[in-house]
């Protein structure tokens, strides 16, 4: 297994007083042929789900990845869904069907945190496929920094809409870092009947360089997004 990187969450507490701390362990993985790290999404989306944690336990959360960003390289090591995990949610990993060295990263992660019992599955983003089918109703969908390159906006887009068909009442938390300013999402969430809220960093805490005792996200700008489908209001 490869080594570990940690990331250390903390609860804010009074003078004088100890708060809650919860550690996540997640593989560091240096083959350059991968790059499966710790992207600066990731811990963003995960401080998110840090600041919402007593809203997490028995809730149905699914961490979707990809499409890579590069030929033959997985999307990350699960760090906001391993500390969904750890707060109580019900989770289920995922990444590219295609992948299956990426698959074997999101088990580690969970081996690594004491949570082998965490089901891990391949879906492929814009592929309807058995595994995709036999997922059960989600109330959360986490992915970090999946809208980088503009053509696969579509098929991104036209996965959650499906899942949230399972239940209309679901949620798709993402995290992107902002490289252009020549494309948006809004067409496209208006056309797959969908609405987000830009949610600012510092409402929960992430408008800091090193978050979670890490260096990361650094100097990168990040944007915050909660997406729901038009017809339900958040």
């Amino acid at each position: 297994m490869a080594g570990a990187q940690r990331f250390r969450f903390r609860e804010e507490s009074g003078p004088g007083a100890h708060g809650t701390v919860l550690e996540v362990r997640v593989p560091q993985v240096l083959h350059v042929q991968y790059g499966m790290y710790v992207w600066p999404c990731a811990v963003v989306l995960a401080q998110y789900l840090w600041f919402h944690r007593r809203s997490l336990p028995g809730k149905a959360v699914l961490e979707v990845t990809g499409p890579s960003k590069f030929p033959h390289i997985g999307a990350g090591v699960s760090l906001p869904g391993i500390l969904a995990a750890k707060c109580g949610a019900e989770v289920i990993l995922s990444d590219s069907s295609e992948l299956p060295h990426c698959l074997e990263i999101c088990r580690q992660s969970c081996q690594l945190n004491g949570l082998s019992y965490i089901q891990v599955v391949g879906l492929t983003w814009g592929h309807i496929t058995k595994d995709l089918l036999s997922l059960p109703p989600q109330d959360i969908i986490l992915a970090s920094d999946v809208f980088f390159e503009p053509e696969d906006f579509e098929s991104i887009l036209a996965t959650v809409y499906f899942l949230m068909q399972r239940n209309p009442k679901a949620q798709f938390w993402s995290t992107y870092q902002v490289r252009s300013a020549d494309w948006s999402l809004e067409d496209l969430l208006y056309k797959w009947d969908m609405k987000c809220v830009h949610v600012p960093l510092e409402s929960f805490d992430a408008d800091k360089e090193d978050l979670a005792e890490s260096a990361l996200p650094g100097r990168h700008t990040v944007e915050m997004l909660v997406v729901s489908l038009r017809k339900n209001s958040f």
